[in-house]
């Protein structure tokens, strides 16, 4: 039987973790205060000047006789880069009504990142979190977890959000780094292009075109966290149109630290793929591409167990670890048209499937999808952007614990959608209105819309400001409708009967919204200084919590359950704001910063009492500040020594302190052909922490080094 029970209570604290059906109420270890923060990143930074200075004569020469030592755009020249994430149409950053930030392949090269997370700590505004070895948090503008669950990530146009949870499995998403042309970065909602789960921003991975990865290149590291790290690709053509690359890559790392002994976070993962680019004439090409990839993911969960004998207890909480196997692949087709009135037209289709079971439970799930879009200039400069796209999703739960589940097991989602944007010039070349609204269907929540309005002030060719207004939803997933999952409420001696919480899905829940206020600022000062500053302010309404509870016996079990459904209950807002300057000091030395600041006041919404997943959720998931500080220096002889600090706040929900930390690699980059580099991570202290949700002690980071030399041909 089940008795409801009209007066909510406080639900226990959730953790996110490594599933989001993970609920931890052990209390947390905090590691000392990291002292000296900055004594690394001086001393490098002062001989790396010296030495700068010494030579630099002997550089400049070197640049007057041809030999380039660094290949990578002007200031000037970044501000001009086409983007496409925006507006699915190429446009000029300076141009862009929207806080875009673009990281170039050379940004990544010098950075020593060695997956796309680490390669997203350089775009301002984005919260980068390690949880684990394999395991991270990434957010943007608040609402941290393990999943991203208000991100929309893409690579190459193709979404790798799950609607089963909600969000981004990082541990299985492997791109070769040295093929990224660039990651395009969208702070703020772009649910209008994109549509749902595009809410705090947009986040697209963009890979090369074969036509530039021509020959053979080779690509090895290692070292004492990240054991292995080895690719293998070759490129060619067919003809002067056809050409192709055939890639093998695969990467090994070692579990973090963790003061219990408990190393279970060990990650490997292999991966190849294809891709082939041809052109038919002047207007029209095709890209066809596909990987497929196996990995397995460390991890370790709390597990309730039951007994239905009368003489025992009925209740335990395992704490178990696993390498949980993970395995897929993808095919991606697209074909674009373009006419000689700066129209075009592009279909892209894909096919995704991935496998995976763990602790918690396991999913295969296959995704079609299909996009048309249609960009047309009318009466001169006026733009119309419009397209129409399907997806469908069928899946399979397999149930691996007693304790959790999804009902039912067999599920097909799906998604059907339409947009409209229309760019208006009021005033030619210096004021442009953009509106447009996508409207969706889905299995979920049904029909939802989400419009905006922006605009664009080109004070002149160098500086602009821009401001926005834009609906966004976060569309329900099956955790929010379908999940049950139990949680051992007392600990040991148990009582009996056995005291569970039980976590159930609302077959009724509503999407997360947002109303975002956006302003911008963007200004070349002058060819070697650039300054973006963005604002914003996110009023939030239906986030997730929990709701009144109810009571149910289950005799067989000696157990009582106190049910808690999932509803949308919590409102409220943010605010804050980002600036990125970044100045090329002389040809050699380059300095480049951002700072974050964010604010949040949510609440309950009235006659509803939430405050633990509220407070551990949302307001203490996310620190108030977070700066990174990046120099670059091109020394003599084709050397490179960069450095990078960073900082963070206090996370309050895992009680992770406030933490710095810094970067340092030196590199041997000669011409194109070879380059050689050693790189240190996370100097400043042995370990740290950055995120929680493993049970047991947090997992501190470690200090790592390792050395990589790519050679191509």
């Amino acid at each position: 039987m089940t008795l409801r029970c009209d007066l909510p209570i406080c639900a226990p604290v959730p953790v996110s973790g490594h599933s989001p059906t993970q609920r931890s109420f052990i209390s947390r270890r905090t590691f000392p205060r990291l002292r000296n923060a900055g004594l690394l990143i001086a001393s490098c930074l002062f001989l790396s000047l010296s030495a700068a200075v010494r030579t630099r004569a002997d550089d400049e020469q070197k640049d007057q006789s041809g030999s380039v030592t660094l290949k990578e755009l002007s200031l000037e020249q970044l501000g001009d880069v086409e983007i496409t994430t925006v507006s699915k149409d190429p446009q000029q950053v300076m141009k862009t009504p929207a806080a875009i930030f673009v990281i170039t392949q050379e940004d990544i090269r010098r950075s020593g990142a060695t997956n796309i997370p680490e390669a997203l700590r350089l775009a301002p505004g984005v919260q980068v979190a390690r949880i684990d070895a394999d395991h991270w948090s990434i957010a943007i503008r608040g609402l941290a977890g393990q999943f991203s669950k208000d991100l929309l990530v893409m690579i190459d146009g193709r979404s790798i959000y799950t609607p089963l949870f909600a969000g981004v499995y990082w541990d299985q998403q492997d791109v070769v780094m040295e093929d990224v042309e660039r990651i395009e970065v969208i702070r703020g909602p772009g649910g209008t292009i994109w549509g749902a789960n595009a809410v705090n921003g947009v986040i697209n991975i963009i890979t090369r075109s074969s036509e530039n990865t021509h020959g053979a290149m080779v690509s090895l590291g290692g070292g004492n966290v990240d054991q292995g790290i080895g690719t293998v690709r070759y490129g060619g053509t067919l003809g002067n149109d056809f050409n192709y690359r055939v890639y093998a890559t695969g990467s090994i790392r070692a579990p973090e630290y963790h003061s219990d002994g408990d190393d279970f976070d060990h990650w490997r993962m292999g991966q190849v793929g294809f891709r082939t680019d041809w052109k038919s004439g002047e207007n029209d090409s095709f890209t066809f591409q596909g990987d497929t990839y196996m990995a397995g993911s460390g991890e370790i969960s709390y597990l309730p167990s039951f007994s239905t004998s009368a003489s025992s207890p009925a209740a335990a909480e395992l704490i178990e670890t696993s390498v949980a196997p993970v395995s897929g692949g993808n095919l991606l087709a697209r074909w674009q048209h373009t006419t000689g009135d700066g129209s075009d037209i592009q279909i892209q289709a894909y096919f995704d499937r991935t496998n995976r079971v763990d602790l918690e439970g396991g999913e295969t799930r296959d995704t079609f999808d299909v996009d048309y879009v249609q960009h047309a200039r009318i009466h001169g400069n006026h733009n119309i952007t419009w397209g129409l796209g399907a997806r469908v999703s069928p899946s399979h739960f397999i149930q691996t614990n007693p304790g959790i589940n999804f009902l039912p097991n067999d599920q097909t989602d799906s998604i059907y959608s339409g947009f409209l944007q229309y760019e208006l010039p009021i005033v030619r070349d210096k004021l442009t209105l953009t509106v447009g609204s996508k409207v969706e269907y889905n299995n979920f929540s049904h029909f939802e819309y989400e419009p905006s309005a922006r605009v664009l002030w080109s004070l002149s060719q160098n500086q602009s400001i821009w401001a926005a207004v834009t609906r966004a939803v976060r569309t329900p997933s099956r955790q929010d409708e379908d999940v049950s999952f139990a949680i051992l409420a007392l600990p040991q001696p148990y009582p009996s009967p056995s005291v569970y919480f039980e976590v159930v899905g609302n077959p009724n829940a509503k999407s997360e919204q947002l109303i975002g206020y956006e302003v911008g600022y963007r200004t070349q000062v002058n060819k070697d200084l650039y300054i973006d500053f963005t604002a914003f302010y996110n009023n939030y309404s239906g986030l997730q919590g929990y709701g009144p509870y109810g009571i149910s016996e289950n005799p067989s079990l000696n157990a009582l359950f106190f049910v808690l459904p999932y509803a949308n209950i919590i409102e409220g807002h943010t605010v804050g704001g980002e600036i990125a300057p970044d100045w090329k000091i002389t040809h050699w030395w380059q300095l480049r910063g951002s700072y974050s600041y964010l604010d949040m006041s949510l609440r309950d919404q009235p006659g509803n009492t939430d405050v633990g997943n509220l407070i551990s959720t949302y307001l203490e998931s996310s620190p108030h500040n977070v700066t990174s500080f990046q120099s670059l220096f091109n020394l003599p002889k084709h050397f490179e020594l960069d450095a990078t600090y960073r900082y963070s706040g206090r996370i309050l929900e895992d009680n992770v302190n406030p933490y710095s930390t810094a970067d340092l690699r030196l590199g041997w980059h000669f011409a194109e052909s070879l380059d050689f580099s050693v790189v240190g991570q996370n100097l400043l202290s042995p370990y740290h922490a950055e995120f929680g949700g493993d049970p047991g002690p947090l997992v501190g980071i470690k200090r790592s080094a390792f050395a990589k030399v790519t050679w191509r041909k």
